[in-house]
């Protein structure tokens, strides 16, 4: 869903457009991998989802069901770390060839998806946007604002309107869905704006057709019948109200853990010029090993995310082995080299600094 629209007053004035030619030693070296890496491992995904999915709702149940507020603590945050891992795969999902992983999405959205509010069509055929050579940072990229041109108070308002993500989700299926089939001008309105996750306040999803409006449809309904069966559990009683809330705030700090990854992923450096491959590799971000942080606040690849807009077509179970053997074949001054970055705090004030800085 589009979070929000931020203030961009000034941000022209400082805007910087990056102007990089493409580095053709290093898109060769990239294009090799991604014809040595670009298998997916059914089982690797399968295992890996279903255990991250035992562990999210197993300590969600356990956060629930205890009564001591040390442990629902303790297990609220293991909930959010497992669910947010599950809830990353979306990204596979948008990538992913379907044949080669029979049934994934579905499984994807049965476990993950419907429950948490975020079924794979409000990705898939947005985030595949994001990535066209041509929009990457422009006003037609989904996924993309300048934050690092912006005011300084947007940063902190653009991850704290996150928490409140988990509600707008239920408006938008327990309510908007329903309220949508009596009128054709509402849905245009859900479709367009409330049916991506995107960032940026202008993008307007276009209306799926063919086997894509009937899965979508499909999914729609599954996702609209569990927001209203939840809200009517706590309604009535049957979900205790203290159930209820562990469960929001457990999503909630889900959303705010991404959002505070989405706001390191890239340098948000474009005012809306279109870029170069490299470019945009250079305006995204790797946080690769030694550091250990990133794979829970940037799991199933995300921490790979510059090499990814290199790579856009090779596994998340691929990517490591891919950034060591790239790293060993370009040269010491290769642009690669310098999309890495030692971890969140120094990217956090990086933009930080940015957004102060008039130019």
């Amino acid at each position: 869903m589009n979070s929000i629209t931020l203030d961009r007053a000034g941000s022209t004035s400082r805007a910087k457009t990056i102007r990089v030619a493409d580095d053709k030693a290093m898109l060769r070296a990239a294009a090799e991998l991604t014809r040595t890496h670009s298998q997916a491992k059914p089982g690797i995904y399968w295992a890996d989802l279903i255990a991250s999915v035992v562990l999210g709702y197993g300590a969600l149940a356990v956060a629930i069901l205890s009564t001591s507020t040390a442990l629902t603590i303790g297990a609220g945050v293991v909930a959010m770390l497992g669910l947010y891992r599950a809830m990353s795969f979306i990204h596979e999902v948008s990538h992913m060839k379907h044949s080669v992983l029979p049934g994934f999405r579905a499984g994807w959205n049965a476990l993950v998806g419907v429950p948490m509010l975020i079924p794979s069509f409000m990705y898939e055929g947005v985030h595949n946007l994001h990535h066209a050579k041509t929009r990457y940072g422009t006003v037609e990229d989904p996924e993309y604002l300048p934050l690092a041109l912006m005011k300084p108070w947007t940063l902190p308002l653009f991850v704290i309107v996150s928490a409140l993500a988990p509600v707008a989700l239920l408006v938008r299926f327990a309510i908007l869905s329903p309220l949508s089939l009596l009128s054709p001008a509402l849905r245009r309105v859900v479709v367009e704006r409330y049916s991506a996750l995107a960032i940026n306040p202008q993008f307007r999803r276009r209306m799926p057709e063919g086997d894509a409006l009937r899965l979508w449809n499909r999914i729609e309904t599954l996702a609209s019948l569990w927001a209203i069966g939840l809200i009517a559990l706590a309604a009535t009683g049957v979900l205790s109200l203290r159930s209820f809330a562990i469960i929001l705030a457990v999503a909630s700090a889900v959303a705010v853990l991404n959002q505070v990854r989405t706001l390191v992923a890239h340098l948000w450096e474009n005012e809306g010029e279109p870029m170069s491959v490299t470019a945009q590799y250079l305006d995204s971000v790797n946080v690769p090993p030694p550091a250990l942080l990133p794979a829970l606040w940037a799991p199933v690849g995300l921490r790979y995310h510059a090499l990814h807009h290199l790579l856009p077509s090779v596994p998340y179970h691929a990517l490591g082995a891919a950034h060591r053997e790239l790293t060993a074949m370009v040269d010491a001054d290769s642009p690669y080299h310098k999309a890495s970055y030692k971890g969140l705090p120094g990217l956090v004030a990086k933009i930080g600094r940015s957004t102060m800085v008039r130019r």
